[in-house]
């Protein structure tokens, strides 16, 4: 089936039921955890900041991943400390990248404060769509990857990739 597509359970459209399933494509991605942000009740982890590695070198803030589970939040909060970037070291993300704090149309005055970290943890996420070389939903956090270098997350593995016999196009499922 092709990504984000809709299917007819039965081949037959059926007014006024819900008989169709969206299926959308996860795809993975390798992202550098630049920062975090404090979850409202203030004693754990709200959200990891994601970034990965632009043509420049920076580390560019390309979205977020929230759905850690509640009896991991506070444990990762504390894991995270020896992490967090000092005023002799540099973290968090580059200076001419888009950043975490920055508004945005979605967060209106929302609280838009995090913690920056220096960029040494790795984590996989899936996701989705990327739109303007950023995540355009939230992600799901998938794994920590220890076996992976922060230099090794770079744009290009966010690329969609092209056409592919393994993965049909929608007018070859569609008819």
């Amino acid at each position: 089936m092709a990504p984000d597509t809709v299917d007819h359970r039965d081949g037959a459209y059926r007014a006024g039921e819900r008989a169709m399933v969206k299926v959308k494509h996860r795809r993975s991605a390798d992202c550098v955890v630049g920062g975090y942000r404090v979850h409202t009740d203030g004693d754990k982890i709200g959200s990891l900041l994601l970034g990965v590695y632009d043509d420049a070198g920076e580390l560019a803030f390309v979205g977020h991943c929230a759905n850690l589970r509640d009896a991991d939040r506070a444990k990762l909060l504390g894991d995270l400390q020896p992490f967090v970037a000092g005023d002799d070291v540099e973290g968090g993300f580059g200076q001419q990248t888009r950043h975490p704090d920055r508004p945005s149309r979605w967060g209106g005055d929302r609280d838009r404060s995090w913690v920056a970290l220096r960029p040494e943890l790795v984590c996989e996420v899936s996701y989705d769509q990327i739109t303007g070389g950023r995540f355009r939903h939230a992600t799901r956090f998938e794994r920590w990857r220890l076996d992976k270098e922060p230099r090794q997350c770079t744009l290009e593995q966010l690329e969609r990739p092209e056409f592919s016999p393994c993965r049909p196009r929608l007018e070859d499922v569609v008819g």
